[in-house]
């Protein structure tokens, strides 16, 4: 049976997304918030297919990144966005269990953040001030592991659009060697690659997504545009600070 999907997240109108300030005074972070007209604010994502809104969510991301001159992104709306991936994990079955948790816990820590720190400029500027960049737990930790599920994704539809095979299992091995494996322990590595045999077909996959190929081809191209904008400035928030990437 098709996977329905009923959008857990009431997503904000992107308007707001982009007219949310904020102001630095003093070596703390101040958010200011533009009063809104009453019809403004949150509104139903709707019940579209998982896809889809995960495509809208990283399109309207990226608008705002674009509109705000590639200077900053708001970490609400950041984290309304990569919540809604959380699912695409879920359908790929064992294989991916590793990193579904590990990337819905990142994105949950985040989420919980974003009541505090209103950019993810300001979490990666706190634990700078903070020497716990790489420390195990911290926000910029997190973001860094958040990033690469976003990747990961992308690598896999790139994958998945460049063949017919029946067989997810190549596509999804060259796309987990390519993002995530580089920073894994030799044991996720191995467990990784034994449950590439449990992965679904590619039409188990399109059923459980509720797609055709038509419409999976078109959600997945959009969201591979959406997303490198925003992965591609993650990067540039750790580079700019002379955080390298390599972990």
């Amino acid at each position: 049976m098709a996977l329905q999907f009923y959008s857990l997240f009431k997503r904000r109108d992107k308007r707001q997304h982009c007219r949310e300030k904020e102001t630095k005074k003093a070596g703390s972070t101040r958010i200011t918030r533009i009063p809104m007209d009453e019809d403004d604010g949150f509104e139903d994502a709707g019940t579209g297919t998982p896809l889809s809104a995960i495509a809208e969510a990283f399109e309207e991301l990226s608008s705002c990144l674009k509109s705000n001159g590639y200077d900053d992104l708001r970490l609400k709306p950041f984290c309304d966005a990569c919540s809604l991936v959380s699912v695409l994990f879920g359908c790929l079955g064992i294989a991916f269990k590793f990193a579904e948790l590990e990337y819905v816990s990142k994105v949950r820590d985040l989420a919980e953040a974003s009541e505090v720190f209103g950019s993810l400029n300001s979490i990666l500027d706190y634990d700078v001030r903070s020497d716990t960049v790489r420390t195990p737990g911290s926000l910029s930790r997190n973001l860094r592991r958040v990033r690469q599920g976003l990747d990961l994704i992308r690598a896999l539809f790139q994958n998945f659009l460049s063949t017919y095979d029946d067989s997810l299992k190549e596509a999804a091995s060259m796309a987990y060697a390519k993002v995530c494996a580089p920073y894994h322990t030799w044991a996720v590595r191995t467990a990784v690659s034994a449950g590439m045999c449990a992965l679904p077909t590619r039409d188990q996959l399109l059923m459980k997504l509720n797609e055709t190929d038509d419409s999976a081809e078109r959600e997945m191209r959009r969201y591979i545009d959406a997303s490198l904008p925003i992965i591609e400035y993650i990067d540039k928030l750790y580079i700019s600070r002379s955080i390298t990437l390599d972990w």
